[in-house]
């Protein structure tokens, strides 16, 4: 069907916009954010903090612009499990066994990405194509 080429962008959308605002939340909240992170017991809280930043709001951009979709999708993946790990593991808490169900689907779906690709509206096809027109150098 000639719609479907819309369903990948609508699903980096759906993926990647959720992953910038909350980046965007972090940022707006530093000082909460450090805390939340140094009360887990988590070394360098404010190192992780950066990390949490750059991967929400650089990963949501990418995402959102399909551009290096793939490589941002694996790390944005690894990032979902680690923090269901680290931050939503009382299972006991049913919100907690939530957030960590939430993540582990965020990683299926990002995982989908990384072997799927960013699809045809993305900057990643658009530099496959125009890498295909560009004509191969001669060696004489």
């Amino acid at each position: 069907m000639e719609n479907q080429k819309y369903l990948p962008l609508l699903g980096r959308i759906l993926i990647g916009a959720p992953f910038l605002m909350s980046g965007l939340g972090k940022l707006a909240a530093h000082d909460g954010t450090v805390a939340y992170i140094a009360s887990t017991g988590l070394p360098a809280a404010s190192l992780a903090y950066i990390a949490a930043v750059v991967v929400e709001v650089g990963g949501g951009l990418l995402l959102l612009t399909g551009y290096q979709a793939r490589l941002a999708s694996l790390i944005m993946a690894l990032f979902s499990l680690a923090t269901a790990l680290v931050f939503h593991h009382n299972f006991a808490d049913q919100n907690q066994m939530i957030h960590f169900l939430k993540n582990v689907m965020m990683a299926g779906g990002l995982l989908q990405i990384t072997y799927f690709g960013a699809g045809a509206f993305s900057l990643d096809a658009r530099s496959q194509k125009s890498s295909a027109h560009k004509p191969a150098l001669r060696t004489n």
